[in-house]
């Protein structure tokens, strides 16, 4: 990760950390966490956030971030997005709220503590950040060489570590079987047809 990331991750973390509002850090910074290195401009977190948390977390992160509290809720209500900027750096970092659905429950439960910079950062999984990247791929049209680029990185450098059990469990449920299959063959993970 480069510089900019380090201080607006870490007040964030630390407010959801003493909220106890869980949380993991998710897209491009987890897949370069678990693959490979890459140039971001903004970090994604998915929230388990109720309304009722977004007064109190505006007012632990007011100092140090632009918070639209309405656009917040909103994110809330609708399983979307919003983004907090740093008053600083104006880094920008997403709130994705995690969606009510079998699978990002389980991409919730999975997620594990890493120390980045000297920040303890929950992470999603390296087989979350697969199936969640390859979701985005699909959902993209199979256009975004990014994404890709991402899952092959992924799939190369844990090889080893990979449960490909579970990838294959959920890639029907999230309609990836096909770009799994594909990517799996690219990494060297599956025989060519």
């Amino acid at each position: 990760m480069q510089e900019p990331f380090f201080e607006p991750l870490r007040l964030i973390a630390e407010s959801l950390d003493r909220l106890e509002i869980p949380y993991f850090v998710g897209g491009s910074v987890a897949s370069t966490l678990h693959g490979e290195i890459r140039t971001t401009h903004d970090v994604d977190l998915v929230v388990e956030l109720a309304e009722d948390d977004v007064t109190r977390l505006a007012a632990d992160l007011s100092e140090h971030f632009f918070i639209d509290q309405d656009g917040v809720i909103d994110a809330i209500r609708h399983s979307s997005c919003c983004n907090l900027i740093h008053r600083t750096t104006a880094f920008k970092v997403d709130l994705f709220s995690r969606k009510d659905r079998p699978f990002s429950r389980e991409e919730m439960a999975r997620r594990h503590r890493v120390a980045v910079a000297g920040i303890s950062l929950p992470i999603a999984s390296a087989e979350d950040c697969v199936l969640s990247k390859l979701e985005w791929y699909e959902k993209g049209g199979r256009l975004s060489d990014r994404q890709w680029r991402d899952v092959q990185g992924i799939l190369k450098a844990q090889r080893d570590d990979l449960d490909l059990a579970y990838l294959r469990l959920w890639a029907p449920r999230l309609d990836v079987v096909e770009s799994l299959e594909r990517a799996l063959r690219e990494a060297g993970l599956a025989p060519q047809p």
